[in-house]
């Protein structure tokens, strides 16, 4: 998602005033979170003595992940392996794939210690509308899975969106004046004086029902997921985000666990799984750990989205925050993934805004990206310690 988060502006409201350093607790409280934990609380040492470390990621957990571009300079994977990713995700050259180009990249991250472990593939709009050519779209991305697999690329991730309607985001200052990432789908914008739920669709798109877009997501999918399936590869539906009711006129078909749910049951198969973003699943007003549960024990998760947030009004009104401040259990979701070894890529993502990333622009949000990273291997050692200690 294209955001500038190096603009900050204060705003009013409730979700301004929860995010103060004294409100977040409370806040989080009233929207479904859990109670803080009080300080004065005894503490049980569940982590015995036998349990060695380093505790980092092996074959059955999961593995920590930062983004990057095909292009990358040595020293921005050098950059990235630093902090402690040893895997990568970017999008993918445009289609069709072929086995040796995706060599070429993947080889270029390997001598730096980074394995590609997900690609995003992308380029296919009469696919997504229907349209004449579609077929022709489809051939090249059943051609680009066969490349996937035939090059070790295990995971490859994508979008269905007749819209993205991104216009509902804008900025909040948050603690010590970083910046937080706001969505409200009924707020005008202050130079149209036009809401995002009131924006007219796009020529180039068009408006569409929930069933004309589930027929044409069914039939992509009856067309490519045996030949991921076939070719090693899982594919990974990224859900709406923003969860959107109708974007620019158009409904949306991943935007609801009930539409989840109807996407796995289309193919029957682990190659047609999901991003489970806990974030997004909070936002929709679900239980992040129940939805993990649900994907995970049909074996469809095949990327996951680690950040948090806090909802004041389900699917139109929230706030996205540092991963330490929002609704989302964190380390319930991390130990739910160890428990049920899940194996591939963790990305913790939409760092916040810092104002060390805006003095050092030729680093993009490096340093938004570290403190998401930190957090991240500390739950998962944190999980990895009691769970090996409790085996």
């Amino acid at each position: 998602m294209k955001n500038d988060r190096r603009s900050f502006l204060k705003k009013g409201g409730s979700l301004a005033a929860a995010l103060s350093a004294g409100g977040i607790a409370v806040y989080g409280a009233s929207v479904g979170g859990e109670k803080p934990i009080s300080s004065s609380a005894p503490v049980k040492d569940s982590a015995p003595e036998k349990v060695k470390w380093p505790l980092l990621e092996g074959p059955d957990t999961p593995k920590l992940t930062l983004n990057s571009s095909p292009n990358a300079s040595v020293d921005r994977m050098r950059m990235i392996k630093q902090i402690g990713a040893d895997h990568v995700l970017m999008s993918g050259p445009p289609l069709p794939w072929t086995e040796s180009t995706l060599r070429a990249i993947m080889d270029r991250f390997r001598a730096e210690g980074l394995t590609v472990i997900n690609m995003m593939i992308n380029g296919y709009p009469n696919t997504l509308y229907g349209r004449e050519g579609r077929d022709a779209e489809i051939e090249k991305i059943q051609a680009s899975l066969r490349a996937a697999g035939a090059a070790g690329l295990p995971v490859v991730e994508y979008n269905f969106y007749a819209h993205r309607l991104t216009e509902g985001y804008y900025d909040i200052e948050g603690r010590g004046g970083s910046g937080y990432l706001g969505y409200d789908y009924n707020r005008k914008n202050p130079g149209t004086g036009v809401a995002p739920k009131d924006l007219p669709p796009k020529p180039e798109e068009g408006a569409h029902t929930k069933e004309e877009l589930w027929g044409y997501l069914t039939y992509f999918l009856k067309a490519v997921i045996p030949v991921a399936e076939k070719a090693g590869v899982r594919m990974a539906l990224h859900p709406n985000d923003p969860p959107a009711p109708v974007s620019r006129g158009s409904e949306q078909i991943m935007a609801s666990f009930k539409d989840w749910k109807r996407l796995i049951d289309t193919v029957d198969s682990p190659s047609n799984g999901m991003t489970f973003d806990c974030g997004v699943s909070t936002e929709i007003g679900e239980d992040a750990l129940e939805v993990l549960r649900y994907l995970a024990s049909r074996d469809r998760i095949n990327h996951v989205h680690y950040r948090n947030c806090l909802v004041e009004i389900p699917s139109t009104k929230y706030v996205e925050v540092f991963p330490d401040q929002g609704q989302v259990n964190m380390f319930a979701i991390m130990q739910e993934l160890v428990r049920k070894k899940y194996r591939f890529g963790l990305f913790p993502e939409h760092p916040r805004g810092l104002d060390f990333d805006k003095t050092h622009p030729g680093g993009g949000d490096f340093a938004g990206y570290l403190y998401n990273q930190a957090y991240a291997r500390a739950m998962l050692q944190a999980v990895l310690t009691v769970e090996k200690g409790t085996a």
